[in-house]
């Protein structure tokens, strides 16, 4: 996922004007009540109302105070933090309107395999180890028979090789045995699945299957805590408390438009805060780069001007297809 002091903005019911230079004041003039006694109307006289003031509005967006400036901002109520969630959703979606997953995967078993894969390495790196490991063992049958030490050569570029091909050779297995072969559509066959977590489960269930699922990984999180969106640092419970802010039918794409945020502009070290589109919105406008120039240079993927991370991406994808595994970008 400030100092308190004095108002600054005197009362103006507690000012009083002061006599003219050489004139004493008017003896007859009200006497002035004492301080902390409150003022009482003259019988018959009717109160005049307050002026409303100008900054009661809770509607606008809560960033807090400028760097550079003293004044803490005021607590941001449950209502104005789902209200200030919901526009950077929608204005994620007008920067990021190509949104997708970035795994190449032709059906369900690949996305899965793949996303066991994506563990402790980039997507980049998952798509191209992959097409070798496809060719060879295009189903869940062909790789719940393979020779472990084969898999392992195969996948020893995403990292955890040995690890991985205990999981990818698992689930493979348990798919053949008890679900014939079949990915299954439910989270909570899934996550039985050796190597399968609630995010992998549901990046396969709302990519695979269309099911709504919010993937809560490592971009997830850093950003939803940025927002304010939560304070936990807990996978689980983010998950659950971002799920109260927004309806259902966003949770897929919401995920989407946060990771993509978060690769290509949002990062963990040197956010570039002076090329994001959302800074009206952040509560922690400042943590990076704020300099226009140097925060473009930071820019990764499309936004940089570099290729993305798919070997294969979506016809409508702005940037230039990653290189294969060997080649030069």
């Amino acid at each position: 996922m400030g100092e308190h002091g004095v108002p600054k903005r005197a009362k103006a019911t507690n000012r009083k004007s002061a006599p003219e230079p050489g004139r004493a004041a008017d003896s007859r003039s009200p006497r002035t009540a004492e301080p902390g006694t409150p003022r009482t109307a003259e019988p018959g006289t009717p109160r005049a109302s307050k002026p409303a003031s100008p900054r009661a509005s809770k509607s606008e967006s809560p960033r807090a105070a400028e760097p550079g400036t003293s004044r803490a901002a005021k607590p941001e109520s449950r209502l104005a933090m789902v209200r200030r969630a919901r526009r950077i959703n929608r204005e994620l979606a007008e920067v990021y309107p190509y949104a997708h997953p970035e795994l190449d995967f032709r059906n369900p078993f690949e996305l899965l395999v793949a996303t066991v894969l994506s563990a402790q390495t980039t997507d980049l790196r998952v798509n191209q180890t992959t097409p070798a490991l496809f060719a060879k063992y295009p189903t869940p049958e062909d790789l719940a028979a393979a020779v472990p030490e084969e898999v392992e050569e195969l996948i020893r570029p995403t990292g955890f090789f040995r690890a991985k091909t205990k999981s990818i050779m698992g689930l493979s297995a348990a798919l053949r045995d008890d679900f014939g072969g079949e990915v299954p559509g439910r989270l909570e066959d899934l996550v039985k699945l050796p190597g399968v977590g609630r995010k992998t489960a549901f990046v396969v269930l709302g990519n695979a299957f269309g099911v709504p699922g919010i993937t809560v990984d490592t971009h997830f999180m850093r950003l939803a805590r940025r927002w304010r969106w939560t304070e936990s640092d807990d996978p689980v419970k983010i998950e659950a408390e971002v799920a109260t802010i927004f309806p259902k039918s966003e949770w897929t794409m919401l995920s989407h438009r946060v990771i993509f945020h978060g690769r290509r502009i949002c990062h963990a070290r040197k956010p570039a805060c002076g090329a994001c589109p959302i800074t009206h919105l952040c509560p922690s406008y400042g943590e990076g780069e704020t300099d226009p120039e140097k925060a473009a240079k930071l820019l990764k993927y499309e936004k940089g001007g570099f290729p993305g991370q798919r070997l294969n991406p979506p016809p409508d994808y702005p940037g230039r297809p990653a290189p294969p595994l060997g080649a030069s970008g």
